[in-house]
């Protein structure tokens, strides 16, 4: 039987349509589907010389064929004796005895023996000689030669065994030094060299074909249009493959077209794993997903995990290979990749399964979750004044720096909605230990901040810096959680910037003044050449006029309601954290007006309209003005130089 023909207009209407996940499955069980069908096991054994033996797995246990050290060996300077000659030795009373004559340099076998009555001169690593059992530091002994005669003055006694290393007393032969499974640094290199070997025999790195997926996606180095984005996965993926010892295979950019996307996979599955980033969801477009789902034996076994971020993962097995197709934003495929990918990458490279720290750590803030799917959380770590905070990175899964910035990540619970602020959260580090800062700043970003820490960072300070906006910094230095927080908030009663906010504890660090203004597209007649007041009042008379606001708890927004009042025209709602996002938006059209500083209006190429200076300051808890990281920062502030380089970018001290 014929099936009936859908017409054109229904097909379209398909292809534009998004489809739901059949069946969303928890964490657990999309685990057990996956590695039910894959081997998690080394992939194979090579031979590689020594000197590429860095960061391999040693594919079998090396037993030694040699003792180590192979001789009796000085470990020090001196003379080699028999103990009994030296008992009762003195610097008052010195026991004198007779050189055989001949000196012992590594590399020398000895050609006498050493004698009751006899020394022996010897260098650090040389051969002990027959009938020597000990040796004299250099420091305890003279030689004297008189009238013809030879002599050596031991001032200090020694006992058998002193200052020697016996043969095999490091490694004995025979015995097993290192065992397969074992990561080679390069301590092992030199276990391994000092035994003799030459060639080693290491797990085989599996090799990971990365596709990339979709018509907006540009290589880095290539021109970027509009609404394109640089392919930032296939690198971040990349190089987690290579840490975790697989080979990254780059396979490059496949287009949207269902075809090649098909041909680029068969080739991919050539390779022992094949992992797709984007077109893993089922909405208009998506297509890895459509071609994964031809895959048999057995295919595909999840397709959507209760995850946040993440729930678009698709798992898939085609003999045996893994086939993993990532969502496309940054943070969602990298939190799956470690899910999921990681482990199998391990395993097949023959390293046991990772185990990261736990920290104990409180939420300074409210944090809200979907029930229903377990909720992953990037936080950064800043010391308070009895223990940890987490400050919630807060940037979503589309962004790229979230993982860079972050320290680790708290899990939240599938049945849990709310994490109230103080609660107590476990943090999962995403480093093998967490690395102090010298210096934590939290407030309000600016380029001149970007500028400040920068030189701190070639001067040899590490800090942490989190943007979490004026009133969250402010916030966190009365809780002792930042030694800085930066700030730009206006007492909207006096107009006065930061000073208002200060208390007992707290102590102002004045740092430089910048304009806030409208910022606009050149040639907008609703604010080319107008005044602030004018070009607002304009852009309220228009109902086709956008504006882009900023977040709540930032300085700008503080002045940006300030000047609107009890207006709220179209856009208000759009609430961007910084001044680039705001510019961002006006360049590109997507908004007709914002305020942001003169600075950045300049590097987007946008008009400006001067509404206020502003202060621009830091903010120190008293008891840490004179911590170290923190006098560099003040001292910074004073540089010449560095006051010139904030000058050229628009800044006034």
């Amino acid at each position: 039987m014929t099936a009936p023909r859908r017409d054109a207009g229904a097909s379209a209407r398909d292809d534009g349509r998004q489809t739901q996940f059949l069946t969303v499955v928890t964490r657990d069980e999309a685990t057990e589907r996956f590695r039910r069908h894959l081997r998690l096991e080394p992939l194979g054994i090579e031979t590689v010389p020594l000197g590429a033996a860095l960061d391999r797995v040693l594919g079998e246990d090396v037993v030694a064929g040699v003792d180590v050290p192979g001789f009796d060996r000085s470990n020090v300077d001196g003379f080699a004796v028999q103990a009994a000659d030296t008992f009762g030795a003195t610097e008052e009373a010195p026991r004198s005895i007779a050189p055989t004559g001949e000196v012992l340099t590594p590399g020398v076998v000895p050609a006498r023996p050493v004698a009751p009555g006899q020394a022996t001169a010897i260098a650090t690593g040389a051969m002990l000689p027959r009938g020597a059992d000990a040796v004299v530091m250099v420091e305890h002994t003279e030689l004297l030669d008189e009238d013809g005669q030879r002599s050596v003055e031991i001032a200090r006694p020694v006992s058998a065994g002193e200052n020697v290393s016996y043969a095999g007393t490091d490694i004995a032969r025979g015995e097993t030094v290192l065992r397969a499974g074992q990561l080679l640094t390069s301590r092992e290199i030199g276990v391994l060299a000092a035994i003799g070997v030459a060639e080693v025999q290491v797990c085989r790195r599996p090799k990971v074909a990365i596709l990339s997926t979709g018509d907006e996606i540009v290589p880095p180095g290539s021109p970027l249009p509009l609404g394109a984005i640089y392919d930032s996965n296939a690198a971040i993926i990349g190089a987690a493959v290579a840490e975790l010892g697989g080979e990254p295979v780059q396979l490059g950019v496949v287009p949207d077209d269902e075809r090649a996307l098909a041909d680029a996979l068969a080739k991919a599955l050539h390779h022992d794993m094949v992992l797709l980033s984007g077109g893993t969801s089922k909405g208009a477009g998506d297509l890895s997903y459509r071609v994964a789902s031809r895959l048999g034996e057995p295919g595909i076994v999840a397709h959507g995990v209760a995850l946040k971020p993440g729930k678009p993962i698709c798992l898939a097995v085609s003999r045996g290979k893994p086939v993993v197709i990532l969502p496309g934003f940054p943070t969602s495929a990298i939190f799956t990749f470690h899910e999921f990918v990681a482990p199998v990458i391990r395993a097949y490279a023959g390293l046991p399964p990772e185990r990261r720290q736990t920290v104990a750590a409180t939420l300074p803030m409210r944090v809200n979750s979907e029930r229903g799917r377990t909720e992953y959380l990037l936080v950064g770590l800043v010391q308070g004044d009895d223990r940890l905070s987490a400050y919630p990175m807060g940037k979503g899964s589309g962004s790229v720096t979230t993982f860079s910035g972050a320290d680790g990540f708290i899990t939240i619970d599938q049945h849990t909605e709310i994490l109230d602020a103080g609660a107590e959260v476990a943090v999962q580090l995403l480093a093998q230990r967490l690395e102090p800062a010298d210096l934590v700043i939290i407030g309000s970003h600016c380029v001149g901040l970007d500028a400040l820490v920068g030189r701190l960072i070639r001067e040899g300070v590490r800090p942490k810096v989190m943007y979490v906006g004026s009133t969250g910094g402010l916030k966190a230095a009365l809780r002792g959680e930042c030694d800085i927080a930066s700030v730009h908030l206006m007492d909207p009663e006096t107009g006065e910037y930061n000073r208002p906010l200060l208390t007992e504890a707290l102590a102002l660090v004045p740092g430089y003044r910048r304009m806030q203004g409208i910022v606009h597209r050149e040639g907008d007649a609703r604010f080319a050449g107008r005044s602030a007041e004018a070009a607002v009042a304009a852009a309220l008379q228009d109902p086709a006029c956008v504006m882009v606001n900023r977040n709540a708890g930032s300085g700008t927004r503080i002045l940006v309601d300030r000047l609107l009042g009890a207006h709220r025209p179209p856009g208000y709602g759009v609430q961007t954290k910084s001044h680039n996002a705001v510019a961002a938006a006006v360049r590109q059209g997507r908004a007709d007006w914002g305020v942001a500083i003169d600075t950045v209006a300049r590097q987007y190429g946008l008009e400006f309209i001067p509404l206020q200076e502003e202060h621009y300051d830091f903010i120190v808890p008293k008891a840490r003005m004179e911590q170290p990281a923190v006098r560099a920062f003040r001292a910074l502030l004073e540089d010449p130089g560095m006051r010139e380089r904030l000058a050229g970018l628009g800044f006034r001290l």
